[in-house]
């Protein structure tokens, strides 16, 4: 089992910026690729970005490539998700979440499907 622990949401207003942290425990945390998903109110679960196991590639929605980058530490068990010029509709609960990828050559994922384990999300708001 992978627990993860996501912090740094709150409120910020349009522009400003918010970097989000994923917090993992139970396995060894290099072993996963990991992932940063959005919910907003009436809406899917969407993906925002993901990582591979390694960091050495990254994935991106379209709505927040430019804007958000997606890194990780592996000497801290932590995953990161840096947030700027956020706009109001970023406002979401953000979750992370994790999938065994070590052996997958630096696959990055992007369906919710695919990964196993997730927090318990962190709200994000952003006011116009």
């Amino acid at each position: 089992q992978v627990q993860l622990v996501e912090s740094g949401g709150g409120l910020v207003q349009a522009g400003g910026s918010l970097r989000l942290s994923c917090a993992a425990s139970g396995r060894t945390f290099s072993n996963y690729a990991m992932g940063w998903f959005r919910q907003a109110p009436g809406k899917e679960r969407e993906f925002v970005a993901g990582i591979c196991w390694s960091g050495s590639s990254t994935l991106y929605a379209d709505s927040v490539k430019g804007r958000f980058t997606i890194s990780r530490d592996n000497a801290k068990n932590t995953v990161y998700l840096q947030m700027n010029s956020l706009k109001p509709e970023d406002t979401a609960v953000y979750y992370c979440a994790a999938r065994f990828g070590k052996y997958d050559s630096g696959t990055v994922y992007y369906s919710r499907n695919d990964y196993d384990y997730w927090g318990q999300g962190t709200q994000v708001t952003v006011s116009s």
